[in-house]
Order: structure tokens, then C-alpha cells, then sequence
């Protein structure tokens, strides 16, 4: 695989419960067994990505791990890399902790300028580059300076679009506020695309969402690859992600579809070419 300047996607809607944190770290996940490296930053206090992969390393290897340093206080001193924390090979993890909500604050104080409140993230990822292929940035539903930081950090986003009304309007809301950003302070991020995910496999309300979908954001940016609702993904919040049966087989081949979807929308955009 030929080196490529590292990708930064941010996952986003402003809907809360569409399925952020479970798609980005799945394809996250999904990537890394594809042999891309990858890097995921949990920007959400909530922190459910992070416990989601401290769970899925703890699975892999009986190690569990505890950390010194959360992102906040890397973001404090400086240095990102010191919390930098292996998943599984290929897959890395920005663990967040509730003391992220604490960020904005910390921002004001930092930062008398808007413009260097929402460019300070992007300086302190910019060493990490070097050794991922992607970075992924899982953020809460809201509108803040760590949504914009991790906007304005983000070559791409992908807007991820459960199949209900309120989830409709959240992704429209998101889309229209990430141009805002763009003018606001010349960001440079481009949607990879709208990812819908079935609230219910083939029910009317999704069908008859993912049609209004096609009208709002116009038919080429919705990834053709459906994430279908799968019980199995709710258990992977307990256990971590697991490879033992047929339904969690069923589950990474469902992902490996998106992934490989997210590939080649990636690959058209960024024009990579393939080498025989």
C-alpha cells in the first residue's frame, strides 16, 4: 500500500443517537484490518467511543488498561502523542473523559480570537500525521468550539443519517452549518458523503426517509452501502467488538461493504491511484 498523506474525518450530525460513535469506529475498526493505521480522537465527554476500544483492547489481549493522562490534559500540555493508546494492530485510540466538556473554557482562556480557539486542535494533531493514515474524530451532537475544532481539523466528513425525521433535519442543519464554518473561517473540509443507517430494515418511515434524503442532498452523495440495524452492534458497547460467531461475522462483513464504499469515495476525491 502506497503512502498517503493522512486523511482527517470528522463523524457528525446534530441529531443525537444517530449512530456516530458506533460508524466511526466501526469502519475505524474495519480499516484497520484492511492494513490502513488508524487513529481514532474521541471528542465527546460522553466518551462512549473510548470505552467502546478499551473494551475491544481488553477482549483482544486481557490487558486493561488504565490511563495518567485523558485528552484534555495532553490538549493542556501540549502533546497529543503522550495518549496516543493501541486497540489492536493498525488501530489507535485519543481516549476522551468527562473533563473534555471542560475544553471550550479552556479555550476561552487560551485564546482571546475566535480563529485560534477553533485552529488550535489541528496544530496539536499535525505531528500525529505523520504516522496514521487516517484520523477519525468522533464529536457530540452540538454545536461548540469542540465541534468546530474538529471540523476545521477535517479534510472530510461524513454525515451519518438514521432513517427518522429528526435525524433528517439534524443531518440538513449539519451540512448547512459546516458551510458556514467553511466562509467563516476558510476551512477546507468537503463532505465524503451521507452514510444512512436503517433505523428499521426495510420499514416505509426509512424507505420514505431515505427518498426525502435523496431530494435534500441530491442522490450521488449518499453512500449506496445501507448500515443495517443489527442487534449485535448494542452488545459490542458491553463486551467490545468481537470476532467469535456468525453474527459477529455477519456484522464485519456488513462493514466491510461501507468501508470499502468509504475507500473508493476517498480515493475519487483525493485521487489516488492505484499502482499494479
Amino acid at each position: 500500500m502506497s503512502k498517503h498523506p493522512c486523511t482527517v474525518v470528522t463523524f457528525g450530525n446534530f441529531k443525537g443517537g444517530t449512530g456516530k460513535t458506533t460508524n466511526s469506529t466501526m469502519i475505524a475498526y474495519s480499516l484497520s484490518k484492511m492494513g490502513y493505521k488508524v487513529l481514532l480522537s474521541d471528542q465527546d465527554p460522553q466518551a462512549n467511543a473510548t470505552s467502546l476500544y478499551l473494551r475491544t483492547k481488553a477482549l483482544i489481549s486481557d490487558e486493561i488498561v488504565s490511563f495518567d493522562r485523558t485528552l484534555m490534559s495532553a490538549i493542556q500540555a501540549e502533546d497529543l502523542s503522550s495518549i496516543v493508546t493501541e486497540i489492536k494492530e493498525n488501530l489507535y485510540l485519543l481516549p476522551s473523559f468527562s473533563d473534555f466538556a471542560l475544553y471550550p473554557k479552556f479555550l476561552e482562556k487560551k485564546f482571546p480570537n475566535n480563529l485560534d480557539r477553533v485552529q488550535y486542535f489541528s496544530s496539536l494533531l499535525k505531528p500525529l500525521k505523520e504516522d496514521f493514515d487516517f484520523i477519525f474524530i468522533d464529536v457530540p451532537p452540538t454545536i461548540s468550539d469542540i465541534t468546530d475544532s474538529a471540523l476545521y481539523a477535517s479534510d472530510f466528513v461524513v454525515v451519518v443519517l438514521q432513517t427518522q425525521e429528526r435525524s433528517l433535519q439534524g443531518a440538513e442543519m449539519f451540512t448547512k452549518y459546516l458551510q458556514s464554518l467553511i466562509d467563516d473561517y476558510d476551512a477546507h473540509m468537503d463532505i465524503l458523503g451521507i452514510l444512512p443507517v436503517l433505523l428499521k430494515n426495510g420499514a416505509p418511515v426509512d424507505i420514505a426517509t431515505l427518498e426525502s434524503a435523496k431530494e435534500i442532498f441530491g442522490d450521488h452523495n449518499l453512500f449506496n452501502t445501507l448500515v443495517k440495524n443489527m442487534e449485535r452492534l448494542k452488545r459490542y458497547d458491553i463486551t467490545g467488538i468481537s470476532e467469535e460467531d456468525m453474527h459477529d461475522r455477519k456484522v464485519m462483513r456488513s462493514y466491510q461493504e461501507v468501508t470499502e464504499e468509504f475507500i473508493a469515495r476517498w480515493k475519487q476525491e483525493v485521487g489516488v491511484k492505484e499502482h499494479v
